[in-house]
């Protein structure tokens, strides 16, 4: 089913690019039936109404890329890594969020951790890009890279973060409940390793 998801995204993304490009008004019309074709069937892979799936694609002009999620890793003097629980589902991940536009993807993990942390950090080195297609998450409407960064404390702590309903410091071997959708236990394994140490190459997808 993962691979099938996949799949329709790239057809609704190539309709999307065609319907962008294509100024023939007959295969403009062939182009927005193919991608709202697209929609109906994600909405029947995902099991999700039609209505909530087209509203997670707002109109988009232009070529059609994936969407970018940055994660922050942050450890502190013993080795433990820092989650925060989300009020979405009440599971933990690591602090983090889609990229957004004016942010370079170090500001996004710097910004994250102080919304959902209240953490001042200091963004110090890249560990990991991941397609998400590529690791066991839950089938997602989106096609997503992820990006982890590592971030160090800079002594500063607030408690006035407002994007999570609870913050901690796990052992690596005694992790929380995950929400799956936005990191795994087997991601989080990775990046923690290159966050203990350095010369191990960063990963890519």
């Amino acid at each position: 089913m993962h691979k099938l998801a996949d799949l329709i995204k790239q057809v609704r993304s190539l309709a999307e690019i065609g319907l962008h490009y294509q100024k023939d008004p007959y295969d403009q019309e062939r182009y927005k039936e193919l991608s709202d074709i697209s929609l109906q069937m994600l909405s029947m892979v995902m099991d999700q109404p039609l209505n909530k799936i087209a509203k997670a694609f707002p109109d988009q002009e232009g070529y059609i890329t994936p969407n970018v999620d940055v994660r922050a890793v942050v450890l502190n003097d013993q080795s433990e890594i820092l989650m925060v629980k989300e009020v979405i589902d009440g599971k933990w991940s690591l602090p983090g969020g889609w990229a957004d536009i004016g942010y370079s993807p170090k500001e996004v993990a710097v910004k994250e951790v102080r919304e959902e942390a209240g953490f001042t950090v200091q963004a110090t080195r890249l560990l990991a890009v991941m397609d998400k297609k590529h690791h066991a998450h839950p089938i997602d409407v989106y096609y997503v890279y992820k990006i982890f960064i590592l971030c160090v404390e800079n002594g500063k702590r607030m408690d006035n973060h407002h994007e999570t309903t609870e913050v901690k410091f796990f052992p690596i071997g005694d992790l929380p409940e995950l929400s799956l959708p936005r990191n795994n236990p087997d991601q989080i394994r990775l990046v923690y390793d290159r966050a203990l140490n350095e010369t191990i190459p960063v990963y890519i997808d």
